[in-house]
């Protein structure tokens, strides 16, 4: 109810102007921290010469932002710029084999970047989960698949097999491990979805195709075998109207969100400001607010720059990869909280979906989100930070279903059908509004250090009560209105386009 209850506007502008002055308030106070502490000898590691014509440094405290524009930046041009033009070329030439292409350009990057011996343990453990997958039983490939990833990520099997990899550069950690986990995902997708099949298996190229697909090897995302070998096989490649169009204004919207995020850098340092929580400490309560929420914005760019740079290949190749994480500013919900849609959508399919079918029952909900954050904790890599963050987030997760359930009793229930549907809209965009920031608070404990998760809770709920507390609430409640009014609009949309098509398969 209230789903799709509209609201006056003049509501609707009082809470835009409300959320806006908060964000230019809290904003103007990180500012003023981040020009006051910018010489700080705490933040010298962190903060690094920048525009010197502006007199201002640049917060460089993201390891992997500044190795994918320093380090990385002329690898990634040039092994994704030789695929694109490698790509075009089969795809005009050999259509029909552009997955075997694929496969052979992506075989000789990894061995090029990371040599024989490496691409030896990625082809070992396919061999190994391929030989699995002839049993055609989905509790082996799942045992099989997670002993494989647990090899990578628990110790000392992890350094044990990258102690094999000879050679030492900046990256070496990253792609091993990149390219070995997304691995042993791809595998176990593609060892799934063969158990399924009704007739014999797919052959071991498939799964070579699938894996060797040199865009997603290293950095994901990750494409269920089904959608990829399905796209892939597909002899007749035609572009959608406007395909191009849309491929080429994405393609400068990454560069603007790149630019973006350097400018800001110059004057936020919302990742080095964090790490001295003496210093923190003395920012306001709302400042201490936006720091923590513009850390969670942050990585979300961060994601959305990644997936879009590499699915904005995968689209020039004529695949539909998954799309990127939805903003952290459009989420009140634990179920749509996620910064990668790839490993979401593995995880939904094979494991949370197919555990909790359609999460209306406790107990199994319960179950399949215990699942599905227990093979999350093993793909993050098992640790403190890790587990407290899977704990909070499953808690989350159950929690929604238990005070929906809550409130579907008799008595609630009739309370609300009592209640017009724009109240009843207000009532749940209060109860949004907690979750909004249980969502921020449980989130930033991976992203900055439990430290500081700790400090920001206690500043907001405790030492700030009553009056941050509420007026915070309050913002964040404006907020969700407007996040609810962009689902209405939405929703009302896709109403009018299912109509439309409707009446033309009537007419036809």
């Amino acid at each position: 109810m209230g789903v799709k209850a509209a609201l006056p506007s003049y509501e609707l502008g009082f809470y835009a102007l409300v959320v806006t002055c908060a964000v230019l308030y809290s904003g103007s106070g990180i500012f003023e921290a981040s020009r006051d502490s910018m010489n700080r000898k705490a933040f010298r590691d962190g903060i690094k010469q920048g525009w010197h014509y502006f007199g201002r440094k640049m917060d460089v405290a993201d390891f992997e932002w500044v190795m994918w524009f320093t380090s990385f930046r002329n690898i990634i041009i040039f092994a994704l710029s030789g695929h694109v033009l490698f790509g075009k070329i089969c795809s005009m030439t050999v259509p029909q084999h552009r997955a075997v292409m694929y496969m052979i350009y992506g075989l000789l990057a990894v061995l090029g970047s990371m040599g024989l011996v490496y691409l030896m343990i990625i082809l070992s453990h396919c061999l190994v989960l391929y030989s699995v997958a002839l049993a055609k039983q989905k509790w082996l490939c799942y045992v099989a698949g997670l002993c494989c990833l647990a090899s990578f990520k628990v110790e000392p099997f992890g350094s044990w097999q990258s102690g094999f990899v000879t050679g030492a550069f900046d990256l070496q950690d990253v792609l091993f491990y990149g390219g070995c986990t997304f691995t042993i995902m791809r595998c176990m997708s593609f060892a799934l979805e063969s158990s399924e099949r009704q007739e014999g298996i797919y052959s071991i190229f498939d799964l070579l195709k699938y894996n060797f697909y040199l865009p997603f090897f290293f950095f994901g995302p990750v494409m269920t075998f089904d959608q990829f070998h399905a796209q892939v096989s597909t002899r007749e490649l035609r572009r959608k109207d406007h395909e191009m169009k849309n491929i080429r204004v994405n393609a400068l919207l990454h560069v603007g969100a790149i630019v973006a995020v350097d400018i800001f850098f110059h004057f936020f340092y919302i990742l080095t400001l964090p790490s001295d929580l003496k210093f923190v400490n003395r920012l306001s309560d709302w400042s201490l607010a936006g720091l923590a929420y513009s850390n969670l914005v942050y990585d979300w760019v961060k994601a959305a720059v990644m997936f879009g740079v590499i699915n904005t290949i995968a689209r020039l190749d004529h695949l539909d990869p998954p799309q990127p994480p939805k903003c952290i500013t459009m989420l009140y919900i634990f179920a749509e909280t996620h910064f990668d849609r790839g490993i979401n959508d593995w995880l939904c399919k094979y494991v949370y979906d197919h555990i909790g079918e359609n999460h209306d029952n406790v107990l199994k909900e319960l179950v399949a989100s215990s699942a599905t954050f227990a093979i999350t904790t093993l793909w993050l890599g098992p640790c403190e930070v890790v587990y407290i963050w899977s704990l909070a987030n499953c808690f989350g997760l159950n929690f929604e279903l238990w005070v929906q359930k809550f409130f579907q009793l008799g008595p609630f229930a009739k309370l609300e059908a009592k209640l017009s549907g724009a109240m009843s809209r207000r009532i749940r965009a209060a109860f949004g509004a907690v979750n909004f920031w249980a969502i921020v608070l449980y989130n930033i404990l991976a992203l900055n250090s439990l430290e500081f998760a700790l400090l920001v809770t206690k500043r907001l709920l405790v030492l700030g009560f009553p009056v941050s507390t509420l007026s915070i609430w309050f913002i964040t409640y404006c907020g969700v209105q407007l996040i609810k009014e962009h689902e209405r609009i939405l929703a009302i949309q896709e109403e009018e386009e299912e109509e439309e098509k409707g009446d033309k398969a009537k007419v036809e």
